[in-house]
């Protein structure tokens, strides 16, 4: 697949289970990986400090207040970013068409932590997320799973396993169980925002 990062290409990669990277020279790659990282939304996992934390009301929690701001600190958080500018234009592309999707967490007016990913029908692609105040993303991320639970999503996709997402619950799957349910999450309602997107899915398949 070219590296042509137009919105229409970036949703029929996205539904197809693909996604792009840019590597250390900017190239973009697209991957697919197999075994997929995925976060049963039953199986998240909230820890007792994480509940204190909640309980304190210490964060306010915004969806879509500042996109382009969050994957900018996504982006900045360690050296040898994956997220070019290249990549960051194409998201906010998407979030401007309605299917890029930041959640955002705030003390006062400062932003301290957030992510943002992709949604299409009952999927959400997690791309991203970071903090500058202990527990800010741990706080973004269960904001989200509570979010897709109340809206009936089904898939949540954060692509490769690492330890902090072991820990609060994630699983693999093999690459033909994880295509399987993308096909089926795609073709949902989308419902994570009260907008309706402005670009539409290409039910191109249904026909195979």
């Amino acid at each position: 697949m070219p590296a042509d990062l137009d919105p229409e290409r970036l949703l029929a990669a996205y539904a197809a289970g693909i996604f792009p990277m840019a590597d250390e020279t900017e190239a973009i790659q697209w991957l697919a990986p197999d075994p997929r990282a995925i976060i049963e939304l039953d199986d998240f996992k909230v820890s007792r400090s994480l509940r204190a934390v909640a309980r304190r009301g210490e964060f306010t929690m915004t969806i879509d207040r500042a996109f382009e701001e969050t994957m900018a600190a996504c982006a900045n958080r360690a050296a040898g970013t994956w997220i070019s500018g290249e990549i960051a234009a194409a998201y906010a592309r998407l979030h401007r068409a309605g299917f890029g999707h930041s959640v955002e967490v705030w003390q006062g007016e400062e932003l301290v932590g957030g992510l943002y990913g992709v949604s299409i029908g009952g999927a959400f692609f997690g791309e991203s997320m970071f903090h500058r105040v202990s527990d800010a993303s741990k706080v973004a991320l269960a904001h989200l799973v509570q979010r897709m639970r109340d809206r009936g999503m089904v898939l949540l996709d954060v692509q490769f396993m690492t330890d902090h997402l072991r820990s609060v619950g994630a699983s693999e799957i093999p690459k033909h169980v994880y295509e399987r349910r993308l096909y089926d999450a795609v073709r949902m309602r989308d419902t994570f925002t009260d907008e309706v997107p402005r670009i539409f899915f290409d039910d191109q398949h249904d026909s195979e």
